[in-house]
């Protein structure tokens, strides 16, 4: 069935938005919990058909074409210079040849002359999950036409079925690093150029497809998966992009944004193509001339996961014939800006980027001038932000002790409206004692949360960091292996520790008069937190048990102060002058 492009994109939730407001949801509840409880008495897409055949990866020792005489080094004529094969071009040989293997220092690239397109697109200075090389396509997708740079011609799939799947004639260059494939039928003709570079992530790449002389219009895709495929859910972290020059905006799309069918896009754009958490393969044109960009989804599987995904897959064309420059490799900042200003887009660190990106830049700087680990990096700017933060953090603790000290006359309100259950209007009356005592005495009564608020933007901005972060991705520290993931043990230690930390700083913080089911509630928080933080990115829980144990130690710092004994006389009622007889 012909795939048709449709439009729409329909924006979903962030991830940093959910945490927001799940941090909001916890703060909410620790709140409201006092006018729920009555008080004690005082102390006492669609998917497409199965490909005909499944790719398998190029064995480890298979011999490039340059060892067979079918595919002996030529000079292959510049990109710009092909023109498309005349009429009456004779047939290319239907022939299987060996795969032609490109290796540039970063890719290792396997080529197939059926269809002319690629096999294996390996990263060799970046490894899985399974710890080997980092492939970066799906050799397992069960899709049509499913191997990179397979030729997208949605109102002409027989056509398209024919050039994917034909034996193109190959001619490597003198070099070893540059590779041209022909096909003609007679009346079809077909042309792909391919020219890499030494120790560099830039290809560029040509194609170009006619009838009988007449140039076809077609697309350059890139479909059935793309990017780390042995992390969990790949098809989550998976997207199409693209820069919109007039617009100023960088464009994102999933599977779920096409649904309903390919979506079709096209415009001024700096570059268009995938990406995934860490890596990106985006075509950037080397004329003026308009993209244009197709989002299709792709229900397939993976060598790892038996289980059908919808997986982000991408198509694009800037003409007739296409002629563009290829990055493919990792979403590191300099590495970017370095091929392309507006590149650097690529690596997105979400609406709280004003605070991320400064995160990121100061935790590299540490890592890279001072300690030489991202761990202890991250453990050194944690301690940092709690000391600049510290004199809020001080105004807080004063406030938290005096709700200590106000203790006794909260019991006396509570006391005064024992038997008033929760619907009784004289509910409103207790709240509005208990809210103008603290008023009376410069309390803040949301002031317990205050150490979970400040941390909020910081938590997000951090989590953002880990997962758009190529540098962090691999970084160990101590036993942990990779920081931009969870641990890798079957009982996971940062969490646990931190839960215990949680406790401890609970205990060490002046407990407020209340409700003694709310600040029975509020022993359970530390559990609640630990089963958030349990799979989340071990960087991230570094960050926050750090900030807990600088905490710990301010506490400390603050309960054996002046400040502290002063901030609970400052609300002491008056004594009673007792008059002489």
């Amino acid at each position: 069935m012909a795939d048709s492009i449709n439009g729409g994109n329909k924006k979903e939730m962030s991830m940093e938005l959910r945490l927001l407001l799940a941090f909001l949801l916890m703060g909410a509840i620790m709140f409201s919990t006092q006018y729920f409880f009555k008080p004690a008495t005082p102390p006492p897409l669609k998917k497409t058909a199965p490909a005909a055949q499944v790719a398998q990866p190029a064995p480890e020792n298979a011999t490039t074409p340059e060892s067979t005489p079918a595919q002996a080094p030529a000079a292959a004529e510049p990109a710009e210079a092909a023109t498309a094969s005349a009429p009456t071009s004779p047939a290319t040989p239907k022939q299987a040849l060996p795969p032609y293997i490109i290796d540039t220092g970063v890719f290792r690239v396997v080529f197939s002359n059926q269809g002319a397109n690629v096999r294996s697109w390996q990263l060799k200075k970046y490894k899985g999950n399974d710890d080997k090389p980092l492939e970066l396509m799906n050799p397992a997708a069960a899709i049509e036409d499913p191997y990179p740079f397979s030729l997208y011609i949605p109102d002409q799939q027989p056509l398209a079925r024919k050039v994917n799947w034909a034996y193109y004639q190959p001619a490597g260059d003198p070099v070893g690093l540059g590779l041209t494939y022909e096909f003609s039928d007679g009346h079809t003709t077909a042309r792909k150029t391919f020219r890499f570079r030494k120790n560099s992530y830039l290809v560029e790449v040509s194609t170009e497809l006619a009838i009988d002389g007449k140039p076809v219009p077609h697309m350059i895709a890139w479909r059935g998966g793309f990017g780390d495929l042995t992390v969990a859910n790949p098809a989550g972290n998976e997207k199409t992009l693209f820069y919109d020059l007039t617009a100023n905006k960088l464009v994102e799309q999933t599977a779920r944004s096409a649904k309903n069918g390919p979506i079709a896009n096209g415009g001024n754009y700096s570059f268009a193509g995938l990406a995934d958490s860490y890596f990106a393969a985006v075509f950037l044109p080397v004329s003026n001339a308009a993209v244009r960009m197709a989002t299709i989804p792709d229900f397939t599987r993976t060598a790892l996961d038996e289980r059908s995904q919808a997986f982000t897959g991408a198509a694009v064309s800037d003409g007739d014939s296409n002629h563009f420059e290829l990055f493919v490799g990792p979403k590191d900042v300099d590495l970017l800006k370095s091929v392309n200003p507006k590149l650097e887009q690529v690596v997105d660190f979400g609406w709280l980027a004003f605070l991320a990106k400064p995160l990121f830049l100061i935790v590299n700087w540490f890592n890279d001038h001072a300690v030489h680990n991202f761990g202890w990096a991250i453990v050194l700017v944690t301690v940092v932000i709690n000391f600049v933060l510290f004199p809020l953090k001080l105004s807080n603790m004063k406030s938290m002790r005096k709700m200590q000290a106000l203790k006794p006359q909260i019991d006396v309100i509570n006391l005064k409206y024992k038997n008033v259950g929760l619907r009784d209007p004289k509910k409103a009356d207790q709240n509005q004692e208990v809210m103008d005592l603290y008023k009376k005495n410069g309390v803040n009564p949301m002031g317990g949360c205050f150490p979970m608020l400040i941390q909020i933007p910081f938590f997000i901005a951090f989590y953002k960091v880990f997962t758009v972060s190529v540098e962090m991705r691999g970084a160990n520290w101590l036993w942990v292996t990779d920081l931009s993931q969870p641990e890798h043990l079957a009982i996971k230690i940062l969490p646990i520790v931190m839960i215990v930390s949680q406790f401890v700083m609970q205990a060490m913080t002046p407990q407020a008069g209340g409700d003694p089911n709310q600040q029975k509630m509020m022993k359970f928080m530390p559990l609640l937190f630990g089963f958030m933080f349990y799979n989340f990115p071990s960087g991230l829980v570094l960050y926050y048990l750090t900030s807990n144990l600088v905490s710990m130690g301010q506490q400390w710092f603050f309960n054996h102060t002046e400040a502290a004994l002063a901030a609970a006389r400052s609300v002491e009622p008056p004594k009673k002058k007792i008059g002489r007889k």
